[in-house]
């Protein structure tokens, strides 16, 4: 493995199995497409299927002969995402790379379809109940990749009441929340590295994040309750400044694959600040992040909260 670490440095993936939430553009799409150019056979993820398909024929012209096929998943209704983890657990005994990746970010406030805060619901819970229900496809020895954001530095903690069906705080703050479900993400993958250790299972639980990339995430401020005026500034700054899609999926590429990686890494663009580049590497996060109190009592809340058990066993 080189020292500045590209694409080039991706072993083999004929034969493993990879499962990708949201591919329908930015990220989640370069990912998948670096991949399949691997040779990995994709299962990929969407809400929209007919937008899903469009992905996956773009997918396979620029990786001919790629094997790729779509589960519908809603992360923001607890009881079809769980319906459909179980049904692929079922169907792949086997999955030996979860990308985490889908998302919101800074929508106007709305519920999810159990009642939870949409970007909490979405970013954080949707994706346990998921990893949960696919458990008994990783847990002998996949690599789970979970997608944080440098915005989770700016989190103070995390709100529990959002955490609770109907619960939100008094005055809803869009970044705030944001922040918060990306600490959880952050939280997630080092319980869940932590607990896969303690069970002395070879489950690789890592995260990543993409820098400041110009992807259509903030776009899911458009599209709720109107037009979200802070979603559309965001949107057009990023289409700007920010680096091309293709460039913040390196990291999730990195996360992916790397096997000198070990549980509880994470993997951020190498420029100033982390804001951008083309050799991810390992990076920090805050100390927030690493709080074991802090993990497990989100671990417990977010099994309150979905009705799921996570046994890491």
């Amino acid at each position: 493995m080189s020292e500045r670490w590209s694409t080039t440095d991706i072993g083999d993936l004929s034969g493993q199995t990879a499962v990708i939430t949201g591919v329908t553009g930015g990220l989640g799409a370069h990912t998948a497409l670096g991949l399949a150019r691997r040779g990995a056979r994709l299962i990929v993820t969407a809400r929209d299927t007919r937008k899903a398909e469009d992905a996956v024929r773009r997918l396979r012209e620029e990786a001919p002969g790629s094997d790729i096929s779509i589960v519908e998943l809603d992360l923001a209704n607890l009881a079809q995402t769980t319906a459909a983890a179980q049904d692929l657990a079922a169907a792949e005994p086997r999955i030996d790379i979860l990308v985490n990746n889908a998302g919101v970010m800074i929508p106007p406030f709305a519920r999810t379809q159990d009642g939870f805060e949409l970007q909490m619901g979405t970013n954080h819970l949707g994706h346990f109940a998921w990893t949960a229900g696919l458990w008994p496809s990783l847990r002998d020895g996949a690599r789970v990749v979970t997608v944080s954001s440098l915005a989770h530095a700016s989190a103070r903690g995390i709100d529990l009441r959002t955490l609770t069906p109907e619960g939100s705080p008094r005055r809803y703050r869009r970044w705030n929340a944001y922040a918060e479900s990306k600490l959880a993400n952050l939280l997630f993958a080092w319980e869940l590295a932590r607990r896969s250790e303690a069970a002395g299972l070879p489950v690789v639980s890592v995260a990543a994040h993409p820098g400041y990339a110009s992807t259509n995430l903030t776009k899911s401020g458009l599209n709720l309750r109107g037009r979200s005026l802070p979603g559309i500034a965001i949107h057009q700054v990023t289409g700007i400044i920010g680096q091309p899609a293709a460039h913040g999926a390196l990291p999730l590429l990195r996360a992916a694959t790397d096997p000198t990686l070990t549980g509880g890494d994470y993997i951020g663009p190498d420029g100033f600040q982390q804001l951008r580049g083309r050799h991810p590497r390992t990076v920090g996060s805050t100390r927030l992040a690493r709080d074991p109190r802090l993990a497990g009592a989100l671990w417990s809340a977010s099994q309150s909260a979905t009705g799921v058990v996570f046994d890491v066993t």
